[in-house]
């Protein structure tokens, strides 16, 4: 059994840069290490990794375990933390982890179909309301331990501070998520704990009737932040994008009591963002543009 796929090394390389290398090499050491230090036995790895390490497992009493290793420690550190906040709220349960091997082994979601395999639209965005109604909660703890929004953002004041009003993004969407960033920032009542990363291929069925979330990153923040990431997933299900679009919203703000106005303000922004983090990645920055456009049409309907 092969515990190591034959183009994981390019993969990292192409997310991380050579500096990654390292440790990739030293990813049967740690495999090991996890194993003797959890009490565990690693299996076969998940298809198509990419950010981290994910493989199948069972532990000492033959239970089906996942062991998450990451390059990015204080990463992983924080979405643990995350999904120990969101325990008994619908996340998928921490076993254990450790800070020092970068490793932490989680429950498997059985059978662990991704939301993505509902293609009823409307059926899937009813059940992402239902899991964002039971991970909106008041938090307890302690602030510093997860991403801030303004950090979230910060792509969009990289951006600002390196190519001043005279980059390739189009001025005046850069200027009008700066705008609607601070906006949303300063309007903020209630900084609360958010998944930050809650779309489709992050929300897996477990059991007959239920669903768990993955993989958070841990933001504090403005809750209305949550619907983004769904709402820039599968954009033209059961219709073009702006209807899809539309449709989705209006749904959210009749279940869960959110305005519409506010979604797109946060799409807009988000937009520029993904703009701005392509242009990073020396990728091509139009379609974080085009999310922009999408959610400035449903502030208009708004």
């Amino acid at each position: 059994m092969k515990r190591i796929p034959d183009n994981f090394h390019e993969k990292m390389v192409s997310v991380y840069g050579s500096h990654v290398e390292e440790w990739v090499r030293s990813l049967p050491q740690l495999i090991a290490k996890s194993e003797a230090h959890f009490g565990i036995k690693v299996e076969a790895p998940f298809d198509n990794l990419s950010y981290n390490y994910i493989a199948h497992g069972v532990n000492r009493e033959g239970k089906a375990i996942v062991l998450k290793l990451s390059f990015m420690k204080d990463d992983l550190a924080k979405e643990m933390r995350t999904l120990t906040a969101f325990e008994g709220k619908g996340a998928v349960q921490v076993i254990e982890w450790n800070d020092e091997l970068g490793a932490a082994v989680l429950e498997r979601a059985i059978p662990g179909t991704p939301l993505s395999a509902t293609v009823d639209d409307r059926v899937a965005t009813e059940i992402f309301c239902e899991v964002f109604r039971r991970l909106r909660s008041p938090f307890v703890g302690d602030d510093g331990d997860f991403h801030t929004m303004r950090k979230w953002f910060g792509g969009i004041a990289r951006y600002r501070n390196r190519f001043g009003s005279n980059g390739p993004l189009p001025e005046h969407w850069v200027v009008r998520a700066e705008e609607a960033l601070e906006e949303l920032l300063t309007t903020t009542t209630e900084s609360v704990l958010i998944h930050g990363d809650l779309h489709h291929g992050n929300i897996l069925r477990k059991g007959d009737d239920d669903w768990v979330v993955i993989d958070p990153k841990g933001i504090m923040g403005d809750i209305y932040f949550e619907t983004i990431q769904f709402l820039l997933n599968y954009v033209d299900r059961d219709g073009d994008c702006d209807t899809v679009l539309i449709r989705r919203v209006e749904m959210m703000s009749e279940r869960l009591g959110l305005d519409r106005s506010r979604i797109a303000q946060w799409g807009i922004a988000r937009g520029v963002l993904e703009a701005c983090w392509a242009i990073e990645g020396r990728a091509d920055w139009k379609e974080g543009i085009d999310i922009s456009v999408r959610f400035a049409k449903l502030l208009n309907e708004a």
